[in-house]
């Protein structure tokens, strides 16, 4: 069984999404975008992902302004290692791309899956 404190912020996580993380949302549930499941606020390992294709092995993620300081700068960087170390993808997007270039995040996105 997975660790329960992870699944308890994970939910936590799924309550509190940013507006950028609602509006990916709205367009990869349901297997909308190119028929791929995503999960989001999901545990992989000992981290929680904001989104991620199990089938596809990627995973994507919704940055806010904290993760340009340096000292989040360095443990985003761990972690996307181990993440790819897993055998996954990793791309992330900043708040603002989203909200100030929605068609090219999703082009991205689809790009994205169309290599995996």
């Amino acid at each position: 069984m997975g660790n329960p404190n992870l699944a308890n912020r994970a939910k936590e996580l799924r309550h509190s999404e940013t507006e950028a993380e609602q509006i990916i949302w709205s367009w990869l549930r349901a297997k909308k975008l190119n028929g791929v499941k995503f999960r989001r606020q999901e545990p992989v390992g000992i981290y929680v992902v904001d989104f991620v294709s199990f089938e596809k092995k990627l995973i994507i993620e919704i940055d806010g302004g904290q993760h340009n300081l340096e000292e989040n700068k360095a443990t985003d960087e761990v972690r996307t290692q181990w993440l790819k170390s897993q055998g996954f993808r990793v791309i992330r997007f900043w708040n603002n791309e989203v909200s100030s270039n929605l068609d090219g995040v999703i082009a991205l996105i689809e790009e994205s899956l169309g290599r995996c």
